[in-house]
C-alpha cells in the first residue's frame, strides 16, 4: 500500500475500489459516502493547509507520517494527525473487498507460525477492535519478520515506525455509527467475517518480505 500512495497525488481524494453499494448489508452505501466523501475529504482538506508553505508540499503521504510522527525530532500534530488519516482511510478502503477471497499459501504458514492459524489471527484482530477504548484502528501487520496483531489510538499506524500493515479495521464511530449506532462488535465481527481482503493482504506481504 505505501507504493500505491506514493504512485498517488498526496491531496487527492482516492476513488473507492469498489462501487458505494458493494458491502452491503454489512457496510451500507450511507455510512461509505459519509465516510469516504466527507471524512477522508476533510482529512485531505486540512492537511493541504497545513502543509502549505512547508517542505511537505510534494512528500508523498507515507513521508509525512513517517516524519512527522510523535516522538520524533519532527513531530508536528497537525500534519501528522491528517496524514495518517489519510493514509489510514486509503488503506482501509484496500483492506475491504464485496466478495473476498482467503490467504495465500504463504500468508496462511505465515498466520500458522505466527498467530495460531487464520481463525485464531481473525479472533485476536476482532479482540483488538472491540475491546480499543476510544478511537482508532486495529491492524494486521509485519513487524521485525513476525506478524502481529494490534490496535492504534486516534491516527496512529504501525507503518509511522516502519511496519508493513496488511490488514486495518476502523474502529472510529464512523465508521459503523450509521449503520450500528454503538454496536461496534457486531460492525466487527460482519466486517471480519464477510470483507477483509486476505488476497490483498497476501500480496501486500509478497511485496513487502
Amino acid at each position: 500500500m505505501g507504493a500505491i500512495l506514493k504512485e498517488a497525488a498526496a491531496l487527492e481524494l482516492p476513488p473507492l475500489p469498489w462501487a458505494p453499494d458493494a458491502l452491503e448489508p454489512v457496510i451500507s452505501r450511507r455510512t461509505i459516502e459519509f465516510h469516504h466523501g466527507r471524512h477522508h475529504r476533510t482529512y485531505l482538506e486540512k492537511l493541504a493547509k497545513a502543509i502549505k508553505g512547508t517542505e511537505f508540499e510534494d512528500e508523498s503521504l507515507e513521508t509525512m507520517v513517517q516524519a512527522t510522527a510523535p516522538g520524533r525530532p519532527g513531530a508536528k500534530p497537525a500534519i501528522f494527525n491528517n496524514a495518517a488519516q489519510a493514509w489510514n482511510h486509503a488503506f482501509y478502503w484496500e483492506s475491504l473487498a464485496p466478495r473476498p477471497s482467503g490467504p495465500s499459501r504463504e500468508l496462511t504458514k505465515r498466520l500458522d507460525a505466527d498467530l495460531g492459524g487464520l481463525d485464531a489471527a481473525k479472533k485476536a484482530l476482532g479482540k483488538a477492535a472491540t475491546e480499543h477504548f476510544g478511537s482508532g484502528w486495529a491492524w494486521l501487520f509485519v513487524e521485525g519478520d513476525k506478524l502481529r496483531i494490534a490496535a492504534t489510538g486516534n491516527a496512529e499506524t504501525p507503518m509511522q515506525r516502519g511496519a508493513t500493515c496488511l490488514l486495518t479495521i476502523d474502529v472510529w464511530e464512523h465508521a459503523y455509527y450509521l449503520d450500528r449506532q454503538d454496536k461496534r462488535a457486531a460492525y466487527v465481527e460482519a466486517t471480519i467475517d464477510k470483507l477483509l481482503d486476505w488476497d490483498r493482504a497476501s500480496r501486500r506481504l509478497g511485496a513487502g518480505a
